[in-house]
């Protein structure tokens, strides 16, 4: 076993096979979003303040000591490998390094070699937050863009990630930063030249995926970077109203005055990734793309087999967002959902998930851990079979 390498539109083995990767986001296990547990979305760390008020710093850690150890095992490695499924992408709040819990990720990694799975990974809330969205943990601001402080944060932890890891075969590579926003690209160009600058300097054999602006929707933006071992990362949930169901009702495809959508629509905009990535002759990851799951009965089923069939053809390599999330009625909920209305769901409010838990924690914790379980959640099958299907 070796290394995984770009060479020219392609990902290649050792023995220099092609290599499409396909798999799930392991979302929510390291970078607490607060949907999936159901609540609405605010900054992981404005929840954390919260529950530390109600019941001090102890609880809190052992609150997080409970989730990371039950929301992700080692079974649900094995039960991603039983998908087929080669590849996990891995969301990571920069803390899990800086505090020192990187533990987590080599417990990962380890679950990883064990079933060979490769494992991309992923920051997902950078020092100071990339963009204004609660996923980056961010207290309103972008603050990565403002600070040269929390530039040069970011750097280390890369640093420190690249060098623990730089011999680690089953790391397929670093996803240098997740959905970048700001209005200068020239800055961050200049992020990225200076990060592959740092990790090259201790880590000369994993593949960097390089996300473009606006959500990893915008790649024209990207410089073409001195480096022969980068792929280009895009996410896609177009159209968001049905994929997110923000409108609720809109049936795929979509054929009503104010908004269509449908197979060649899909085509055609997956179409301008690959001709962006053939003009620079860099291969295509698509690190996140889901749908909200509603039965089947929304066609939901049918814009995945689409999106994912146009993947194969165009030859991109793709994770699923995301492996498990505690059902909602909006944003991508996963290839498992937990769908039953405990106390710490409350689905019926005033507070729902994460919300509840500091009033509950103390008498309930044992249950609530439980109820992170993967197997106290519903495989979505038609989800499942399509992304089969697709690898």
């Amino acid at each position: 076993m070796s290394f995984l390498k770009v060479k020219g539109m392609r990902i290649v083995d050792s023995f220099g096979k092609p290599v499409i990767l396909s798999g799930v986001n392991l979302g929510g296990w390291l970078n607490m979003e607060a949907y999936i547990l159901h609540a609405p979305n605010f900054a992981e760390q404005i929840f954390k303040s919260n529950f530390k008020k109600e019941l001090g710093n102890a609880a809190l850690l052992e609150f997080e000591e409970s989730f990371r150890s039950t929301f992700i095992t080692e079974e649900d490695f094995k039960k991603i490998k039983g998908f087929g499924f080669n590849c996990i992408r891995l969301p990571f709040h920069y803390k899990i390094v800086e505090n020192r819990n990187i533990s987590y990720l080599d417990k990962a990694l380890q679950w990883a070699a064990k079933y060979k799975i490769w494992v991309i990974l992923d920051l997902h809330a950078a020092p100071g937050a990339q963009n204004h969205d609660w996923h980056s943990d961010s207290d309103g601001r972008a603050a990565l863009w403002t600070d040269v402080k929390n530039q040069e944060k970011a750097y280390k932890i890369w640093e420190k990630v690249a060098d623990k890891y730089k011999d680690n075969v089953w790391v397929a590579g670093y996803d240098l930063l997740n959905e970048a926003v700001l209005d200068d690209t020239n800055l961050l160009n200049k992020f990225y030249k200076n990060l592959i600058k740092k990790i090259r300097a201790v880590d000369k054999n994993h593949i960097l995926f390089i996300e473009g602006n606006r959500w990893g929707i915008d790649i024209e933006c990207l410089e073409e970077f001195k480096d022969d071992n980068y792929v280009i990362s895009v996410h896609n949930y177009e159209p968001l109203q049905f994929t997110f169901n923000f409108t609720p009702g809109l049936k795929y495809p979509l054929r009503n005055k104010e908004f269509s959508w449908n197979k060649g629509v899909n085509e055609r905009h997956l179409a301008k990734y690959k001709a962006i990535s053939k003009s620079r002759n860099v291969p295509v990851f698509v690190g996140e793309f889901g749908v909200n799951y509603r039965d089947g009965l929304y066609g939901e089923d049918i814009w995945l087999k689409e999106v994912v069939n146009t993947f194969k053809a165009l030859g991109f390599s793709w994770t699923y967002w995301t492996y498990k999330a505690v059902k909602h009625y909006m944003f991508p909920d996963g290839l498992f959902s937990y769908y039953r209305n405990s106390a710490w769901v409350n689905r019926q409010g005033p507070k729902t998930g994460w919300d509840t838990y500091a009033s509950l924690w103390n008498k309930n914790k044992k249950e609530i851990a439980a109820s992170w379980k993967t197997d106290n959640f519903r495989l979505n099958k038609e989800i499942a079979e399509v992304l089969k299907r697709g690898i």
